[in-house]
């Protein structure tokens, strides 16, 4: 099977104003939109109407705007494929040997700790990051909790401290994409 763009090459020309000394393409728009769906001020000014229908994308005229989106829209899109460099810079630790059996999912917030049975945790975790919401569900709570009564693995350890490490990237990029824009609705 061939991937084929959605969107077809008049869309994409005709949303240039003017047009731009250098072209884009599909993934572009991809990173593009995956950008703006991220920016808090979008999620929160377009709250009520993204409940009821699909979202809408503002497009831009500003070139500088789209490709610093573009930008910021890859780097969100490698982190949630796992495939950034970064996500192998691990800010937390694993310190305790011990069964690795998830038997419960706690959050101790004044050691930074996320607990997945009596003697063995996650440190490091801020409490920003355990929260974090996507699709209603506290990624890092969910992950561990659809794990429990199983042994974690070395790669089960090693997947977990690197979502943290998109998560941490998440928020702070989402925050990069709110200050990128200058104002709303976007021009």
């Amino acid at each position: 099977m061939t991937a084929r763009p959605a969107i077809g090459r008049q869309t994409i020309s005709a949303s240039r104003k003017p047009p731009a000394e250098s072209p884009f393409g599909p993934e572009d728009v991809f990173d593009y939109i995956y950008a703006i769906f991220h920016s808090p001020t979008y999620r929160e000014r377009y709250a009520e109407f993204l409940k009821m229908d699909f979202p809408r994308v503002p497009l831009t005229s500003d070139k500088k705007l789209f490709w610093e989106l573009v930008a910021l829209g890859r780097e969100l899109v490698a982190l949630h494929l796992l495939e950034s460099p970064k996500v192998n810079d691990f800010v937390t630790k694993y310190p305790k040997k011990g069964s690795d059996t998830v038997e419960k999912v706690a959050f101790n917030d004044n050691k930074a700790r996320v607990l997945i049975n009596d003697e063995q945790y996650f440190e490091g975790v801020k409490p920003e990051w355990f929260e974090f919401h996507i699709g209603g569900y506290q990624v890092l709570q969910k992950w561990l909790k659809d794990r429990k009564g199983r042994k974690l693995t070395n790669d089960d350890i090693t997947h977990y401290q690197r979502v943290v490490v998109a998560i941490k990237e998440t928020i702070r990029l989402m925050s990069e994409i709110d200050k990128a824009i200058p104002k709303w609705p976007i021009e």
